[in-house]
């Protein structure tokens, strides 16, 4: 049976804790995996901390890291990667605008993918989010190509041992698709549906929507046109402890 841990980072998001138990653990019952959460909590200054040890007291598929301060999005993905020890690994946002059952059509690519990611459909965001939003991807998409509509859905399943050899640095989360097709892997998007978000508050404004996303791409252009593929003719390794 494959196994995936559901990554999801956590901050200030104490509302919504126990709402993410009950959409995964539905998930869980119909999954055709054998499937684990693993929560990060990113330095929260809320009761978030609490509420996720209670849930994991609760089920033992459940388990969490708890960062010493706030390292931002893209290192608790990176934890979760570090730290999950199933063959899988899926990340989904605790603010719940998207659903974990949608990770039902996912699984029958997974074997055959190294990414599989969502593309979310009716966004129900406020004007100002869809716009930076928009105008991000369209600068994205001008400098690499990389032909991604939504390459920010927080909705993705990773073979791990490819996720783990892409290269990490702070804003890495926004650019997964691409890093996927610049280290050869392959890629496979699937439409979800997306929900407003009933708890809490969005942790994003103009700057780190737009500004530094552009600077991101400008960083991720160059591993682009610095990457060396290669290809091989013939592998004779040598006998390893033989």
């Amino acid at each position: 049976m494959k196994s995936i841990t559901v990554i999801v980072p956590v901050f200030n998001e104490e509302g919504n804790i126990f709402r993410v138990q009950r959409a995964l653990e539905e998930y869980i019952e119909q999954s055709t995996c054998k499937v684990y959460v693993l929560f990060v909590n990113d330095g929260s200054s809320d009761s978030s901390l609490e509420r996720i040890q209670e849930v994991c007291k609760e089920n033992p598929h459940f388990g969490f890291i708890s960062f010493t301060r706030n390292f931002g999005l893209s290192a608790a993905i990176k934890a979760g990667f570090d730290q999950a020890q199933t063959d899988w690994v899926a990340y989904i946002d605790a603010d719940l605008q998207t659903s974990p059952m949608d990770f039902l059509k996912f699984e029958p690519f997974i074997a055959d993918y190294q990414l599989v990611a969502g593309e979310r459909q009716g966004r129900k965001d406020g004007l100002g989010k869809k716009f930076s939003s928009g105008f991000a991807n369209w600068v994205r998409n001008s400098f690499l190509n990389d032909g991604i509509k939504d390459t920010g859905c927080p909705l993705k399943i990773f073979q791990r041992d490819f996720a783990i050899r892409l290269p990490f640095f702070n804003g890495f989360h926004r650019f997964f698709p691409a890093l996927t097709q610049i280290y050869g892997g392959k890629l496979k998007i699937i439409p979800i549906t997306h929900y407003p978000r009933v708890e809490g508050q969005s942790k994003f404004n103009a700057f780190n929507r737009m500004v530094q996303p552009f600077l991101d791409t400008l960083l991720v252009y160059r591993l682009k046109k610095r990457n060396v593929p290669y290809q091989t003719a013939i592998v004779h390794k040598p006998l390893v402890n033989g």
